[in-house]
C-alpha cells in the first residue's frame, strides 16, 4: 500500500451542543472518502449515544452548502454512515460537513490524488492518521483491514490543547520519534471566510516540532465561543482539527490522554507541557463523562456490602479509557450469596471462555466458581450448569481455597489461583488449581495441582493480612504468541522454544503477585511439577487480575483502586522481555472500589469496533449506601476492537 502524509481530524467538543445542534453532533468523524467514481464519503459516530444527521449538509471547494443523502438518518454509537458527494469530489478538494443549523461538524482536505482510491483514517476510525489507501473496500466498516502497518511521521503531530479565552493559544506535540518540519504549515479557523495563517509567522514563531515536544502559537485569526481550528500541512493537507460548542475552550479544551486522547474542557491551561487530564472525563466521546446506566434494588437478607480500602495512585503516563464513557451495571442486587459467603461479596477474578464467548467465568474467594450467562442484559449464573455456582476445594477434596484469579486454558479447562486456605487463613498457600467445567455434581475437585508457596516466605509471617497477599490473578498465555513475539527465555538466555518442556501443554501461565505487582512465570506440567521463568515487572504496586486479550496482542494486568483502577497492557519489546506497553484507567462514571477483576470479551464479538469489558467488585459497594450500584458486583462497558 502507498499512503501520503495526510493525519486525521479530530473534531470533539468539551462542552454539550448547542440546543439547535442533535446532542454528540461532536463525535462524528467523516472516517473515509474517494474522489473517484462515485466521490463516497463516510461518517463516523465515536460517542457512546446515537446522533441524527438529519438535514445535515456538505460543501467542497467549488460550491456551496448541498443537501446530501445518506444511508441511515441516525449513526448509531460506534457505527458508520455512507453517502455519495452530490456534486461530486476534486483530485485537490476539500470536504466540510455541517449540522442542519450550519455548526462546523468536520473538515478534511486533500492534495493532488490523495484520495485516489481512497484515504481513510488508520490507527483508530475516528481519530487515526489520514492515509491514502489502495483499495475502498472499506466503505461502511471499520478501516483497519484497508490500512497500512505504519503511518507517516507527521501523522504523530497532533492539536493537543486550545483556548479561546483571550489569548487564543494553540498547542501542538509530536508523540513521534523525530522531529517533524512544520515551516510551511498553516492553520485556519471555523470561519469559512478566513484563508489560512502561517504557523511559522505567528508569535512565537516556530519551524519544528522535537519527537515528544511541544509547540505553541498565538492565533492571529481570532478563536471564538464556538469554533474551530484545523491544521494543514505544507501540500494543504489537513493534518488535525478540534472543534468546540460554547465556551467549551475556556480556559482550556485538553486532549486527554496527552496527545491521543478525546478532547475535553479543563480547569486550567497546561499550555507547552503534558496535559494533567485528572478529575473525569477522557474515552470516547468528547468531553462527555458517561452515565452508570442501570443497577438499583433492595439488598437481600444477609448480603452487606464493604467499602473500599488501600486508595492509591496511578503509575505515570496512564491514559484515559480508550472505549465508551457509558458503563451498566451488569448483575442482580446481591447475587453472588453462598453459604460460605452470605454477605454476597468477593467475586473476584473473570474470564470469558475463548471457545464460546458468550459465557463468562467468575471466581469468588469464598471457594466457589460461577458460569454466567446473559439474560435480559445481566450476566447471571447459568441454570444448565449451576444456578448457584459450584464450590471447590484443594486436591483430596480438602480446605476451601481462597479462589481469586482464574483463566481458561487451551483444554477448556479453568485454572484458578487461590492465596489461602480460608479454613486456616494465616497461612499462605500459593496455588494453581485446574478444574474441569464439564465434571458433574456441586463440589469440584483439581484435576492437577501445583503449589508454589514455598516461593514466598515473606507472606508466611502468621498475618492473614500478609497471607491476604499471594496469587490474586492468573492468565494463560499461549506458547504461539511468546514465540511470534520473539519471547527469551529467562532460563537459557535464548529464544523460547516450546519443546524444551515437553509436560507443560501448548503456553504458560503467569501469576500476579498482589504483594508488589509482579508476574510470576509458571510452566504447569501434566505430571504435578511446574517450571518456573522467573518475574515480570508491571510497574504498578499490586496486581488483582491477569488476562492475555488476543485482540491486540497484549498480555494485560490489573489494579484496582490501590494503583488508580488501571490496566497495564504487555508487549514483547525487541530485546526479547516482557515489559509494559500502555496504562489505561477505568471510564470516569465508575465508583472507586476494589474492583478486582477484569474481562474483555475476543474480538469475534465486536459490533462497530467494539466489544465487551466486564470489571467485577469484591465488596459490592459501588458508590455508596442508596446509590445505584450499592449490592452489585459486575459492570459492563465497552473497548475498542
Amino acid at each position: 500500500m502507498t499512503f501520503s502524509g495526510l493525519v486525521a481530524t479530530s473534531v470533539l467538543a468539551a462542552q454539550p451542543a448547542a440546543a439547535a445542534d442533535p446532542a454528540g453532533y461532536q463525535n462524528v468523524r467523516i472516517n473515509e472518502v474517494t474522489s473517484s467514481d462515485n466521490d463516497t464519503v463516510e461518517l463516523y459516530n465515536s460517542g457512546s449515544t446515537a446522533v441524527s444527521i438529519s438535514g445535515w449538509k456538505m460543501s467542497d471547494d467549488s460550491f456551496s452548502r448541498q443537501s446530501f443523502s445518506p444511508s441511515a438518518g441516525t449513526i448509531a454509537a460506534g457505527g458508520f454512515v455512507t453517502f455519495n458527494s452530490p456534486k461530486g469530489l476534486g483530485d485537490s478538494d476539500k470536504l466540510v460537513i455541517y449540522t442542519a443549523d450550519g455548526t462546523v461538524v468536520d473538515r478534511v482536505e486533500w492534495a493532488t490524488n490523495g484520495a485516489k482510491p481512497a484515504m481513510a483514517r488508520c490507527g483508530g476510525d475516528g481519530s487515526g492518521a489520514w492515509v491514502t489507501v489502495t483499495s475502498k473496500a472499506t466503505f461502511g466498516a471499520a478501516n483497519a483491514a484497508g490500512c497500512p502497518s505504519s503511518p507517516p511521521a507527521a501523522s504523530r503531530v497532533r492539536i493537543n490543547e486550545v483556548t479561546s479565552n483571550g489569548s487564543d493559544t494553540v498547542e501542538l506535540y509530536n508523540g513521534g520519534t523525530s522531529a517533524v518540519s512544520i515551516g510551511s504549515w498553516k492553520y485556519v479557523d471555523g470561519d469559512t471566510t478566513h484563508s489560512a495563517a502561517s504557523v511559522s509567522s505567528s508569535s512565537p514563531s516556530a519551524t519544528s516540532i522535537p519527537a515528544g515536544g511541544y509547540v505553541t502559537f498565538d492565533s492571529t485569526l481570532g478563536l471564538g465561543d464556538n469554533d474551530s481550528v484545523f491544521l494543514l500541512d505544507g501540500n494543504g493537507s489537513t493534518v488535525d482539527s478540534v472543534t468546540w460548542a460554547t465556551d467549551g475552550a475556556k480556559p482550556s479544551d485538553e486532549r486527554c490522554a496527552n496527545g491521543t486522547g478525546w478532547f475535553r474542557t479543563s480547569s486550567a491551561a497546561t499550555l507547552g507541557s503534558t496535559n494533567p487530564c485528572s478529575g473525569s472525563g477522557g474515552g470516547g466521546g468528547g468531553g462527555q463523562t458517561g452515565h452508570l446506566l442501570g443497577g438499583g434494588g433492595s439488598l437481600t437478607s444477609g448480603c452487606a456490602p464493604e467499602a473500599p480500602g488501600g486508595t492509591g495512585s496511578a503509575p505515570g503516563g496512564t491514559l484515559a479509557w480508550p472505549g465508551g464513557l457509558d458503563v451498566t451495571i451488569a448483575d442482580r442486587v446481591c447475587a453472588f450469596t453462598t453459604s460460605t459467603g452470605p454477605e454476597g461479596r468477593d467475586l473476584s477474578g473473570l474470564a470469558f471462555d475463548p471457545a464460546n464467548p458468550s459465557v463468562l467465568w467468575a471466581a469468588k474467594n469464598k471457594n466457589w466458581l460461577f458460569r454466567l450467562v446473559k439474560s435480559g442484559g445481566l450476566w447471571v449464573p447459568d441454570p444448565s450448569w449451576s444456578s448457584t455456582g459450584k464450590q471447590i476445594r484443594f486436591a483430596g477434596g480438602s480446605g476451601q481455597p481462597d479462589a481469586e484469579g482464574l483463566t481458561v486454558g487451551a483444554d477448556g479447562h479453568l485454572y484458578v489461583t487461590s492465596e489461602r486456605d480460608n479454613a486456616n487463613n494465616t497461612a499462605p498457600k500459593d496455588t494453581i488449581m485446574e478444574f474441569d467445567p464439564a465434571a458433574t455434581g456441586s463440589t469440584l475437585t483439581p484435576v492437577h495441582q501445583w503449589d508454589m508457596t514455598a516461593q514466598f516466605p515473606q507472606l508466611d509471617t502468621g498475618d492473614k493480612d500478609d497471607a491476604n497477599l499471594g496469587f490474586e490473578g492468573v492468565g494463560y498465555v499461549p506458547d504461539s504468541w511468546l514465540t511470534a513475539s520473539g519471547w527469551i527465555d529467562p532460563l537459557t538466555g535464548a529464544a523460547y522454544n516450546p519443546a524444551r518442556y515437553p509436560l507443560h501443554g501448548s503456553g504458560l501461565f503467569f501469576a500476579g503477585l498482589e504483594w508488589d505487582g509482579t508476574l510470576h512465570v509458571y510452566g504447569l506440567n501434566s505430571d504435578g511439577s511446574f517450571t518456573t521463568f522467573g518475574t515480570v515487572a508491571t510497574g504498578k504496586a499490586s496486581v488483582m487480575d491477569v488476562t492475555f486479550d488476543a485482540a491486540t496482542q497484549r498480555l494485560v494486568a490489573t489494579c484496582d483502586n490501590t494503583c488508580g483502577e488501571t490496566h497495564t497492557f504487555l508487549k514483547v519489546n525487541t530485546a526479547g522481555a516482557i515489559v509494559p506497553d500502555v496504562t489505561y484507567t477505568n471510564p470516569a462514571v465508575m465508583p472507586v472500589d476494589n474492583l478486582e477483576g477484569f474481562a474483555l470479551a475476543p474480538a469475534s464479538t465486536c459490533a462497530n469496533g467494539f466489544r465487551e469489558a466486564v470489571w467485577s467488585d469484591d465488596g459490592v459497594y459501588g458508590s455508596g449506601s442508596g446509590s445505584s450500584s450499592y449490592g452489585h458486583a459486575l459492570y459492563s462497558g465497552t473497548f475498542p476492537c
